[in-house]
């Protein structure tokens, strides 16, 4: 089974946070979104134990991730770092920098970018739990807190608080106890 990974440098953390590895655990036989996850985190696991066999698994399984990524129209690298549970139900455009870092139990819709600006300066930390509208685009070196909603079509250039929910270009309110003030 796949390690779970420490994620206390992301800011609003929850310590507590597990994975839920049964949101990536494939459905049914054509389930493009979860098998390109599946592809992803079974390269991962043979990429750290090493060895000959292990790199004979990894040859097979870059042309699996490979098939999916085309199938799927998503761009995310053999090499970034995701927590478990990811759930992408669209994984359509979906373009992940392979330096961006993301919590468990996240959410992200069709066409979500996660990625550096123009001149390469920093790369996202997204904390656990947080859902990414359709659309949205989280650029350069922000922190998005976990429990954070982004919405659909929104350009995050700037942190975002745990807990609260961000719209539009770089605007954001505070959710009191869950509900929008």
């Amino acid at each position: 089974m796949i390690e779970h990974r420490s994620w206390d440098h992301l800011s609003g953390h929850d310590r507590s946070a597990i994975a839920d590895w049964s949101r990536e655990r494939p459905q049914r036989f054509w389930d493009p979104g979860r098998k390109l996850l599946l592809a992803l985190r079974r390269y991962q696991y043979w990429q750290a134990r090493g060895g000959l066999l292990a790199a004979i698994f990894c040859k097979c399984l870059v042309l699996r991730h490979r098939f999916w990524s085309v199938v799927t129209g998503a761009d995310i690298p053999l090499n970034c770092n995701i927590g478990g549970g990811l759930l992408i139900p669209h994984p359509n455009g979906i373009v992940i920098h392979p330096g961006a870092q993301i919590g468990v139990n996240c959410l992200l819709f069709q066409q979500v970018t996660v990625g550096s600006v123009e001149d390469g300066r920093g790369l996202p930390r997204i904390g656990d739990h947080v859902d990414i509208g359709a659309g949205a685009k989280i650029l350069g070196p922000v922190s998005i807190g976990s429990h954070a909603r982004i919405g659909a079509n929104a350009v995050i250039t700037r942190d975002v608080d745990a807990g609260s929910t961000a719209f539009g270009v770089n605007q954001s309110k505070q959710s009191q106890g869950g509900r929008e003030p």
